[in-house]
């Protein structure tokens, strides 16, 4: 098994103004020194599969999710392997305590994850903060399996555990004005004293028109593999929408806000000429510095064709029409 770091040079798939603006060769020193640039530094980055998982779950077990399957076939099978758990949480990007994805798992075991609260603002009838258990009580839990697309092309296939958007969409009752719906994660600086590089807009958002967010396809994911998300996945709650590239999936989310303007969004105000805002899944349009024709499954390295939104099409295609795909 391997999960092919660089299959993708990091300095392709990551922006060159990381390597600036946040000090590369300090950083490293601060969580592993010169050892780091060597082979013994590689494998401390990548730790065991049980070091993986058991800093994700901040060392203590997590109880298994009551969840029922989903109610339309369709949304539990995608003809790929399940990608393994421990690959799942090994190869991740969360930019706020990494630009990397080797050694990200340990940097965010510093992330607590309860309590945690989610406020639902804006132009709603019904504005409400709920706890992460509230969430689940009042909506229920199912399993979705779904393809997960990397703009960097790298490919998952994951079991997660939560529920539509739209449910939580009838809770808070948007107004009929609400165009859009922004999605912002945590302050990590304030929350798990971690300092993100400078001369960007934290804390993360992300943003979906209405519409997307009331596809079926959108998804709040509070587990996934059956048990509570990992903390480098995201926990305690993220945002799941499997025909966009995976950037658009908001982890550690803190607040959702329902607005009639279009809403800014971290990669697309960072760098707009590499990540719009709609960014679906396409084989037809090239990022500025690689192909999107194919894509790679982590768990194993296969290589396939990129499917139009992820192979989803039938679902959320009639939503885009002109620059929207």
């Amino acid at each position: 098994m391997s999960d092919r770091e660089w299959d993708l040079p990091e300095s392709a798939a990551t922006p060159k103004r990381w390597f600036t603006r946040r000090g590369v060769l300090k950083r490293l020193a601060a969580y592993g020194g010169t050892a780091a640039l060597g082979g013994a530094g590689y494998l401390w980055y990548r730790g065991t599969d049980k070091q993986v998982l058991e800093a994700g779950r901040g060392n203590v077990a997590l109880p298994e999710l009551s969840f029922r399957k989903a109610d339309r076939p369709e949304f539990q099978q995608v003809g790929r392997p399940i990608t393994s758990l421990a690959v799942f949480g090994r190869h991740v990007n969360f930019y706020e305590f990494n630009p990397h994805k080797a050694g990200t798992w340990r940097m965010t075991a510093a992330l607590p994850t309860k309590p945690w609260e989610i406020t639902v603002r804006g132009m709603v009838h019904r504005p409400l903060t709920f706890s992460v258990d509230e969430l689940e009580v009042k909506i229920g839990l199912e399993q979705r399996v779904y393809r997960h697309r990397c703009v960097e092309t790298w490919a998952m296939v994951v079991p997660w555990v939560g529920f539509p958007l739209r449910k939580l969409m009838d809770l808070v009752e948007p107004m009929a004005s609400a165009k859009y719906v922004r999605f912002r994660t945590c302050d990590v600086d304030a929350v798990a004293k971690v300092t993100p590089p400078q001369g960007f807009p934290w804390p993360y958002t992300e943003g979906l028109t209405i519409a997307e967010a009331a596809n079926d396809l959108a998804f709040i994911a509070t587990g996934a593999y059956g048990e509570r998300l990992l903390k480098q996945n995201g926990a305690p709650i993220r945002l799941v929408v499997p025909w966009k590239y995976g950037f658009k999936s908001a982890k550690s989310l803190t607040a959702i806000e329902f607005t009639n303007r279009r809403p800014n969004t971290f990669w697309n105000d960072s760098l707009p000429d590499e990540y719009g805002f709609f960014a679906n899944v396409n084989p037809d349009v090239d990022h500025p510095r690689w192909s999107q024709k194919t894509e790679w499954m982590v768990d194993g390295g296969a290589r396939h064709p990129t499917r139009p939104y992820n192979g989803y099409e039938p679902w959320v295609g009639s939503m885009y029409h002109g620059d929207e795909v």
